[in-house]
């Protein structure tokens, strides 16, 4: 027994080297003082992350990013709450068609996805840029919002809205005042991880952008195959400290959800 429990332990422990290894090595190598990306580095300097905030194109890209994303973002909550909460809510023909409609996004493959909308909304229908862009983060973000938050409502009591229902409240008033005050953990949690698919997404954002408009994952790409020095490490790093703040939130989140439901 002490045997396969060692065997297990050292499997899982090849699965975390094998996972957190590369991460390492980026983490270490953007620290490289020298003008080529090296590991082990020569010496620890700060100088590239300096370096990210002295580049143009990378602050651009960055704010157009996050206007998409937070533009993006509102636009699939709008869509996504009311249809989370009738997908939960309400029993109906089609049901579960229109949700695998809702889903789809995320089981087509990114680049499939991506080169029909630049067919269609672009070509054939015009569509300006940053317009289509919007379009494109707001399709992949919906299935984000939509599954998190209607998972949230499968903890949510019915009986509480159908209590505030016959005591007069009528439901549009209901669902603002008992249904998302229950449910705003949730709501948080799917927005924040909707953002994060939208800013790190390439599939569609290369269809989708054009002359001048650049998103912040594209434009580290473009970069890297000019450029061999240690910028892009230290952007990988940065991103990763974000990634991880914003899923330990959302952990939290769904978490102190949960709890509160029980």
């Amino acid at each position: 027994m002490q045997e396969k429990n060692r065997g297990l332990g050292l499997f899982t422990l090849l699965i975390y080297l094998f996972l957190l290894g590369p991460l390492v090595i980026i983490a270490f190598a953007s620290f490289e003082p020298g003008s080529a990306l090296k590991f082990p580095p020569q010496g620890i300097s700060f100088k590239w992350y300096q370096h990210i905030f002295e580049v143009t194109m990378f602050k651009t890209s960055f704010i157009t990013s996050i206007l998409v994303s937070l533009a993006g973002n509102l636009l699939a909550l709008l869509l996504g709450l009311p249809a989370a909460y009738a997908l939960s809510r309400f029993q109906f023909r089609g049901k579960e068609t229109l949700n695998a409609i809702f889903i789809s996004p995320v089981l087509i493959p990114g680049i499939v996805l991506g080169f029909t909308m630049l067919k269609y909304v672009i070509i054939t229908y015009h569509l300006p840029i940053y317009a289509a862009l919007l379009l494109g983060h707001t399709v992949i973000m919906l299935p984000f919002i939509i599954r998190v938050i209607a998972s949230s409502l499968t903890n949510f009591d019915f009986a509480v809205e159908e209590a505030s229902l016959s005591l007069g409240g009528g439901r549009l008033k209901t669902f603002f005042t008992v249904v998302l005050p229950n449910i705003k953990s949730g709501i948080i949690a799917a927005v924040l991880i909707a953002f994060l698919e939208s800013f790190n997404n390439v599939d569609i954002s290369v269809f989708m952008t054009g002359p001048g408009v650049s998103t912040f994952p594209i434009q580290m790409l473009l970069y890297v195959e000019n450029n061999f020095d240690p910028t892009v490490a230290a952007i990988s790093v940065l991103l990763m400290l974000f990634t991880a703040v914003l899923m330990f939130v959302i952990e939290r989140l769904m978490g102190f959800s949960y709890f509160t439901k029980r």
